[in-house]
C-alpha cells in the first residue's frame, strides 16, 4: 500500500519503506513545479539523482524535462530464456564470459568499425544527434560503465537465462545535456528541473529523446544476439524464447486522469495492465519477471531494481573486492512470478 506525503501543492504518492532526504526533497520540487500533473509517484527502490530522484515518475502539461528523463537515455534492460540447462554450462562459464568479454567493448571502448543497424537511415532533424551519429555508430553494440551488465541466470527449473543491462551510451548523455542546457536558458530559476514547451523546442527533445531510446534498444539487441553467437559456439543451435525488453530513462504521451500528460519516469519502468517487466536484483540474487498491475497511483509505473543502501564510493571503501567475488561466484538466479504489489508490480528485492 502506498503512503501519500502532502506538500504545498500536489502529494507524493510512495511505495518505499524509507527515503533518504535527498529524494525527498527532490520529489517535494517535483511536486512544487508549476507544469506538474495530479501527483508524484516515487517507487520503492527511490534514491537521489540529478535534479529528480532515480525511481521517481513525474507527469507534466505540455512541457518536458531533460533532467527527469536523465542522461542514460532509453536505459534498460533485455532478457531472454534459453533451452540450454544449467548443468552443461557450469564448467564452461570461465570460458564462455571470456569469449563475451572479447567480443562487446566495456567501459569507455567501443568498435573500431562503424556498425549497421536501421536506425541510422532516419534520424530526427536534432544538431545534437547529427552532430553525434557518427560516434554513435562505433558505440552501438557496447555496453559501458557504471551498474551496466552482462548476466547469465538460472531459473527454478535450471533453464539458462541471458540479460543485458545498458542504454545509449555518450550518444544520450550528449543530447540530454544539450536540451538541458536549452532549458536552463528558457526557465533558468528552475535550475536542474528547466523545462521546455512541447510548442517550442520540447518537440525537437522529445523526437531526439526517442531516437535515443530506440538506439539504447538496438544497443541491447546487438548485444544480446553477439550472446547467444557465444554460446552457440559451445552448443550448437539450441532453442530460445523471443527476448523481453524495458527501459526506464525516458518521457511518454498518455492518457492519465483524463487528460494527455508527458510520463516522465527515470528509474522507473512502464507497468501498464499485464505487461511484462524485468527487476533485476543484485549480483548473485534473484532477478524478476513480472505483470504490470496498471496501477493509474503509480501512473502504470514500476521500480526498476535499481535500489541502493550507499553510495558507489562508499561501497568501494567498505567491501573488499575478492569477498564480494565469492559471495558472487554462483551463477545468479530468476523467478518468473505474477505476484505484484499495488504500485504494479513485485519490488524483485
Amino acid at each position: 500500500m502506498e503512503k501519500i506525503i502532502e506538500t504545498d501543492k500536489l502529494p507524493i504518492y510512495s511505495w518505499a519503506k524509507e527515503i533518504e532526504l535527498g529524494a525527498l526533497t527532490q520529489a517535494r520540487n517535483l511536486a512544487n513545479l508549476p507544469i506538474a500533473f495530479h501527483h508524484i509517484a516515487i517507487m520503492s527502490d527511490v534514491h537521489e539523482g540529478y535534479g529528480m530522484p532515480i525511481g521517481g515518475v513525474l507527469a507534466t502539461r505540455d512541457a518536458i524535462i531533460p533532467n527527469a528523463v536523465g542522461v542514460d537515455i532509453g536505459c534498460g534492460v533485455r532478457t531472454c530464456e534459453t533451452g540450454i540447462v544449467f548443468k552443461n554450462i557450469e564448467l564452461l562459464l570461465e570460458r564462455i564470459v571470456s569469449d563475451i568479454a572479447r567480443s562487446i567493448p566495456l567501459g569507455f571502448a567501443h568498435h573500431k568499425e562503424p556498425q549497421s543497424s536501421d536506425i541510422f537511415y532516419h534520424p530526427p532533424k536534432s544538431p545534437v544527434i547529427q552532430e553525434e551519429i557518427e560516434s554513435a555508430r562505433h558505440q552501438l553494440g557496447t555496453l559501458g560503465g557504471g551498474n551496466h551488465f552482462l548476466e547469465i541466470l538460472k531459473d527454478s527449473k535450471d533453464k539458462i537465462w541471458l540479460m543485458v543491462h545498458s542504454g545509449s551510451r555518450n550518444f544520450g548523455y550528449k543530447t540530454a545535456q544539450y536540451y538541458h542546457n536549452k532549458a536552463l536558458v528558457q526557465h533558468p530559476a528552475y535550475r536542474d528541473l528547466a523545462w521546455l514547451e512541447m510548442e517550442g523546442l520540447g518537440k525537437e527533445y522529445y523526437d531526439a529523446m526517442n531516437f535515443c531510446v530506440e538506439f539504447a534498444r538496438q544497443n541491447r539487441v546487438k548485444m544480446l544476439e553477439t550472446i547467444l553467437e557465444a554460446l552457440k559456439r559451445y552448443f550448437g543451435d539450441f532453442e530460445h524464447k523471443l527476448p523481453i525488453d524495458v527501459h526506464h530513462n525516458y518521457a511518454s504521451l498518455e492518457e492519465h486522469f483524463g487528460e494527455q500528460v508527458y510520463v516522465h519516469r527515470k528509474g522507473a519502468v512502464k507497468a501498464f495492465k499485464d505487461d511484462l517487466v524485468i527487476i533485476p536484483g543484485t549480483m548473485g540474487t534473484y532477478s524478476y519477471i513480472v505483470k504490470g498491475l496498471g496501477n493509474e497511483k503509480s501512473f502504470c509505473s514500476s521500480s526498476h531494481g535499481a535500489g541502493r543502501r550507499m553510495s558507489r564510493s562508499q561501497a568501494k571503501r567498505e567491501f573488499n573486492f575478492s569477498e564480494i567475488k565469492k559471495q558472487t561466484k554462483n551463477i545468479s538466479r530468476i523467478k518468473t512470478i505474477l505476484a505484484e504489489k499495488e504500485n504494479g508490480v513485485s519490488d524483485g528485492k
